[in-house]
C-alpha cells in the first residue's frame, strides 16, 4: 500500500505481521481482530469450570473445617463419610451442569462467536470486545480504516475504536507474573497477581505475539511455552 501520512504529516509504512491480520499502526501500536468461536474453542468454558471447581472446593473445605473444629468427625461412621463425599459430588455435578448450560445460553446470545480487538505496544496489551453487530469481515475492514492506515487520522481512529467496542481489559507487561501459551487453542494467558487475561491470535500470528509479550515481561515472570 506504500506509505501513509499520520496526524503529524510524517510518512509511516503500512506494516503487517504473520497472516497480515496484525497491523502496525501510525501510533506505534499493533492491532488485530480475533474471532472467538465459542463452540470450537473451549478456553472460556474451561475457565468457567475451573472457577466452579474452586468455588465448590472452598465450600466443601469450609464445611469440613466446621465439622473438624466441632469434633463431629469423631462420631461419623463409614456411611457418614460416604454421604459427605456423595454430597460433594452431587453439588459439583449440579454446578458444572449449570455452568455448561449458562455458557451455551450465552453463546447463543452472541451468535456462537464474537470478535475481540487487541491493541499491543511496549507497555502492554489491551483487549476490547467488538459490538455484537460487527461481522469479522466488517471488523477487519473497519480496523484497516480506523487504525489510520487509510486516513492517517489518529483522533478519528480513536473515536472509531471507542464507538465500535465495549468492555475492555488490559495487561501491563511490567506487572505480569506468568505467561502461558496454549497453541492448540490459540490462547496466551497473561497473568498478574490478581488478574488473569487471555490474548488470542491465529496460528500464523501466534509466535509473533507470544515472542513480543515474552520479551517485555519481567525476567522474574514464569514463561510456559
Amino acid at each position: 500500500m506504500g506509505q501513509m501520512i499520520n496526524g503529524n504529516d510524517r510518512p509511516y509504512p503500512d506494516k503487517s505481521q504473520g497472516s497480515g491480520n496484525i497491523r502496525l499502526c501510525p501510533d506505534g501500536k499493533y492491532r488485530w481482530i480475533y474471532e472467538y468461536r465459542m463452540l470450537q474453542n473451549p478456553t472460556i468454558l474451561i475457565t468457567v469450570m475451573k472457577a466452579i471447581l474452586l468455588s465448590v472446593g472452598i465450600v466443601v473445605c469450609f464445611l469440613a473445617l466446621i465439622n473438624l473444629i466441632g469434633g463431629d468427625f469423631h462420631y461419623w461412621d463409614a456411611e457418614d463419610y460416604l454421604s459427605f463425599v456423595r454430597m460433594f459430588i452431587i453439588l459439583l455435578l449440579v454446578m458444572l451442569g449449570l455452568g455448561a448450560v449458562s455458557y451455551l445460553i450465552l453463546a447463543s446470545v452472541y451468535g456462537w462467536s464474537y470478535q475481540v480487538l487487541f491493541t499491543m505496544d511496549e507497555n502492554g496489551v489491551e483487549m476490547r470486545q467488538m459490538k455484537k453487530d460487527y461481522e469479522k469481515t466488517q471488523a477487519i475492514g473497519w480496523l484497516t480504516a480506523a487504525a489510520g492506515l487509510a486516513s492517517g487520522n489518529l483522533s478519528r481512529a480513536g473515536a472509531g475504536i471507542m464507538a465500535a467496542t465495549r468492555d475492555n481489559q488490559a495487561s501491563v507487561f511490567r506487572q505480569v507474573r506468568k505467561v502461558k501459551a496454549v497453541r492448540r487453542r490459540h490462547v496466551i494467558y497473561v497473568n498478574h497477581l490478581l488478574q488473569h487475561n487471555q490474548v488470542y491470535a491465529e496460528d500464523a500470528d501466534f509466535d509473533f505475539v507470544l515472542n513480543y509479550i515474552c520479551e517485555r515481561v519481567p525476567e522474574t515472570a514464569v514463561i510456559i511455552r
